[in-house]
């Protein structure tokens, strides 16, 4: 079975050397640090200076002393980790509501090419597309020529396929390739993005 360890759990080793090598340094730090050293004399016929005492070594902390220190900091750890993890999510906060925000504005342009295409394919109403299906097929080209080219697009799908064939065959190349893109675009099922 796996353990997972908290980060107070992991750090302990490292607590227990740094109260041990606190503690240790203790005595160094003794007379030093109270102003309590002699000062010692250079004098020609001066008495001679006593030894320096010895220093004696503490004891190192035992095992409960090093359980108290970790037991008193592992409320601020646990703080500190309920801080950092908060802070995580609201940064993931931000980064979901940031793609909602951009996941609407993809639907709204969808919605807008939907109806877009709706009001498309309604502009060629019966009566205009029985006009030119009544028309001769040299003369529905040159008359949807210089019609929207979206308009004429929709009347040419709304026509029999026989005569629609025949008018772009009677237009110019370069207005019948236009209209021919423009009808396969609307024709086509899937999302072209």
């Amino acid at each position: 079975m796996t353990r997972s360890f908290s980060r107070l759990e992991r750090y302990r080793p490292v607590a227990i050397l740094l109260v041990t090598a606190v503690l240790a340094a203790l005595p160094f730090a003794g007379d030093t640090a109270r102003g309590e050293e002699a000062v010692r004399q250079v004098l020609p016929g001066a008495p001679v200076a006593a030894p320096p005492q010895q220093l004696a070594r503490e004891k190192a902390p035992d095992q409960s002393e090093i359980e108290r220190f970790c037991s008193n900091i592992a409320d601020a750890a646990r703080d500190r980790r309920y801080v950092l993890q908060a802070e995580e999510l609201k940064q993931l906060q931000a980064g979901i509501d940031q793609r909602m925000k951009a996941l609407e504005e993809k639907k709204a342009e969808y919605e807008t090419w939907l109806k877009r295409r709706e009001v498309f394919l309604a502009r060629a109403e019966d009566g205009v597309v029985q006009i030119y299906a009544g028309m001769k097929p040299d003369a529905a080209a040159e008359r949807l020529a210089i019609v929207n080219a979206d308009l004429a697009a929709a009347i040419l799908m709304k026509l029999d396929s026989r005569k629609a064939s025949v008018i772009l065959n009677e237009m110019d190349q370069k207005a019948a390739a236009t209209l021919t893109g423009i009808m396969a675009s609307a024709a086509r099922r899937a999302d072209p993005s």
